[in-house]
């Protein structure tokens, strides 16, 4: 699965130009082009900012939902961990369609291909704790997450139906068994929506294992089952690490992290069809846990 093409290009030029637009008093600062993902680009800006513009249509709501609550949310998880809540707003301008953001450059970098250990899941379960509280009922809808899992059937086992997921009949099972568990009747709480470890991010503690550092990329945000954060259990962590995060999640049910199971079948097999080589070993990463724990 390819990273879709850009439909605007964002580059540093077009940053400038915006910049100098809006935001003058930035506009000299230094300029590097970090990342350019799947829905946006990421521009440093000098050492302590950075700028975070859709690349294509789809992310532009996005952007603004991040705009609108990621401050309420920071606010809210500031005691563990920091996330990337904008510091300014920009708007459509010289060509450019949509609202973008400025953003604090937040320490640390993606865990990735690395596992978290008990320190990081201890963190995450901290983090989710003071994330998953009931949301306002203007909050943001997400069709793909956080919904019943059975509404996400059709597309996951398509997925599965394809020769390039490792393991892809066993995962069909799983889908499948967690599928058919109750549905959460709870109220709809905040959630990430997209909590694996490229969105992860992690730094050295004084013993040398890694810390969580901040959590990053709420465009999926919205309200609904706890149970899709919970799957970071699986996509992020060592072995020893998942049983401390079960440990320190007292409120999640068995059939909460059956389902929790079966957002990590979701989202691995997403990842095991991307062209990126890191986004496919922790694919791998991902299906061996849930399969094999």
């Amino acid at each position: 699965m390819a990273t879709p093409a850009a439909e605007v290009d964002v580059d540093e030029p077009l940053v400038r130009a915006l910049l100098r637009d809006q935001h003058p008093d930035l506009a000299e600062l230094p300029l590097d082009v970090v990342a350019n993902g799947w829905d946006n680009v990421i521009v440093r800006l000098g050492d302590l900012l950075a700028v975070r513009l859709p690349r294509r249509a789809a992310a532009a709501d996005l952007i603004e939902h991040e705009q609108r609550w990621l401050p309420e949310i920071a606010h809210r998880v500031a005691a563990i961990v920091p996330v990337p809540d904008p510091v300014r707003t920009g708007r459509p301008a010289l060509g450019y369609p949509w609202s973008w953001s400025i953003v604090r450059w937040l320490p640390g970098a993606a865990a990735g291909e690395r596992a978290g250990g008990v320190h990081v899941a201890e963190a995450l379960a901290a983090f989710l704790e003071l994330l998953h509280v009931p949301a306002p009922e203007d909050a943001p809808v997400n069709p793909v997450r956080a919904v019943p899992l059975a509404t996400r059937s059709e597309a996951v086992l398509a997925r599965l139906a394809t020769a390039d997921v490792p393991r892809a009949r066993e995962l069909a099972a799983a889908w499948r068994a967690a599928a058919d568990l109750p549905a959460y009747a709870g109220p709809p709480v905040w959630v990430h929506g997209d909590l694996h470890p490229f969105n992860v991010l992690v730094d050295t503690g004084p013993d040398g294992g890694l810390r969580l550092s901040a959590v990053v990329d709420f465009g999926d945000v919205t309200a609904g089952d706890p149970a899709v954060d919970l799957a970071t259990a699986w996509l992020t962590l060592d072995r020893e690490a998942r049983r401390t995060f079960r440990a320190h999640v007292a409120v999640a049910d068995d059939d909460t992290w059956g389902r929790a199971r079966g957002w990590a079948v979701s989202i691995a097999s997403a990842l095991a069809l991307s062209d990126d080589r890191a986004f496919r070993t922790v694919a791998r990463r991902g299906i061996d846990a849930v399969l094999d724990d």
